[in-house]
Parts: structure tokens; sequence; C-alpha cells
């Protein structure tokens, strides 16, 4: 066989390189990745119900969280949750509700909800088993006092300083007595919750500072006639904050993300909060 001159083969290699410049492109080669935008969009949700976005709470739902039934959109967590099923596209008609007890939301295992409301507080141990939202509330301290006491009236910070303040050891509560009102005598400090509750009940402290959810308890089931005096923001330490809950490893963490981020940077969440656990719920800011 005759053996090609360097001249055919450098022919022969333009031909070939024009081929392959001219061939038709693979347009999966290379393809951009959906948006966030577009993995978030309602259609493209992985739900456990398919249409349906799948709420969880626990039965019986107490007031100001829920009002009688969750799915009304009274309350705080129902307008909470409301609102971040609007950013992710759904309408009240495509919410569905189901009942889940408190410790079984984040509980290791498989969940029937596509997140669960119920003023669970995000912390490392409970994220072994479950993943949270960025958090939808930061958790406020609280003051009670019984009705008609001297300190009952207060309107602000300042007017507690002369009180004598009882708190449970080891709390941000007591942090926030130590930091924040700095109230002129030393505070009642005690073991136990309850020994704290006791002291008020028994007239041995003017003022109790708890966090508020446990103030809405005290004052409706722990301590007749109290009432909420304000609530106030701690100072110090990481913030607790309630997360909505999902299922290990959830494919909707990062749009249920997206959706807290949006209600806090619009004003939603701070509206919802005012409406439902400010003066309305019988909690008035403390300054």
């Amino acid at each position: 066989m005759a053996m090609a001159r360097p001249s055919m083969l450098l022919a022969i290699g333009a031909l070939a390189a024009a081929v392959v410049a001219c061939a038709p492109v693979d347009d999966t080669v290379g393809a951009a990745a959906p948006t966030a935008s577009t993995a978030c969009a309602k259609d493209q949700l992985q739900l456990v119900n398919a249409g349906k976005l799948t709420i969880g709470t626990d039965k019986p739902a107490y007031e100001p969280w829920f009002k009688e039934d969750p799915s009304n959109g009274q309350g705080f967590e129902s307008a909470v949750a409301f609102a971040v099923a609007g950013e992710l596209g759904f309408d009240r008609t495509e919410v569905q509700w189901n009942t889940v007890k408190f410790d079984s939301a984040f509980a290791p295992g498989d969940k029937q909800f596509d997140f669960d409301i119920n003023q669970v507080s995000i912390t490392p141990q409970r994220a072994k088993a479950v993943d949270f939202s960025k958090g939808y509330y930061t958790v406020k301290q609280a003051v009670v006092a019984v009705e008609g006491s001297k300190f009952a009236g207060a309107k602000s910070l300042a007017e507690l300083k002369d009180a004598k303040i009882g708190v449970q050891v080891g709390t941000t509560s007591l942090e926030a007595v130590r930091n924040v009102i700095a109230p002129a005598q030393d505070p009642n400090v005690y073991n136990e919750q309850i020994d704290a509750v006791n002291a008020l009940k028994n007239k041995q402290v003017d003022a109790l500072i708890v966090d508020l959810p446990t103030a809405f308890y005290v004052t409706a089931a722990q301590v007749e006639n109290s009432k909420i005096v304000g609530q106030f923001s701690s100072t110090g330490g990481t913030p607790e904050e309630f997360g909505l809950v999902m299922e290990k490893g959830s494919p909707l963490k990062s749009c249920v993300d997206k959706a807290v981020d949006a209600l806090k940077s619009k004003g939603e969440l701070t509206k919802i909060e005012q409406e439902w656990l400010g003066s309305a719920a019988g909690a008035p800011e403390l300054r």
C-alpha cells in the first residue's frame, strides 16, 4: 500500500476539524442547573400528599398560638403556617392539617407532614433527628405578676427596678433579669420552675420572669388571678428560636427557608407577632 503524502495528511486533518466544528452540539451537556426559584415552584415540590401542603401540629392547640381550629388562620402559628404556605404558592384550599403529638414531631423517623409548627425550639440535639427551618420566632421573656399587686401595672422595665423577682436558675430568663432589668436587689433564684411559680403564688416575690410561651401557661393554668405585665427582648447568649420541623433530609428545607426569609424581609412575621403575641394577647412590649 502506498504511503500517504504529508500534504494529503494535512488536508484530511483540516477536513476532520471542520466536520467536528460543524457537528451539532448536545444541549444536555453543561446545561444550567435549575434556579432556586424554579426548584421551589409549587409543581416541583416533593410533598407527602400530591397537590396538598400537609402541616402538622398538636391537639388541642392553645391560644394565642392557635384559636380553636388550626386550619382557621387564627392565632400566631396558624397565621405563620398559612403565610409560609402562601410563599410556597399554596392557597387555603390546598393546605391540610394533621394531628401530631409534640414530641413525635421531632422524633426520628418518617413524617406524615411536610412541616410541623408547634412552638418547637431549635436545638442541636433535636436537629440530629429532624431538619429545622430558619427561626420564625425569637422567644422573648415575660413578666408575670398577680392582678392588683404593686408591679402589675408596670409599663416599662425601669418600673421593675425595685421589684423582688423570682426566676429559675440556669435559664435565659435569669440572664435577662441580670442584664436587662438589672433590679436593685438580687432576684430569688430557684432550682425548679415550679418553685418560682409557687413563690409568686405565695407572694414571696413581686414578679416572675419566664419565657413568653411559659408565661401564657402560668397565667392560664398555674397562678390564679395572674397576668402578663409585658414582654421584652433578652440579651446575651444564643437566642432561643422556634423552627418549622421537617423530616431529616427533607427536600423542602431550602424552599421553606426561602419562604421564612421572605416573610422576615417583608415585615410579615413582625406584623403577625404584633397581632397575636403583642397587646392583643395581653403581652405588651416593655422597654
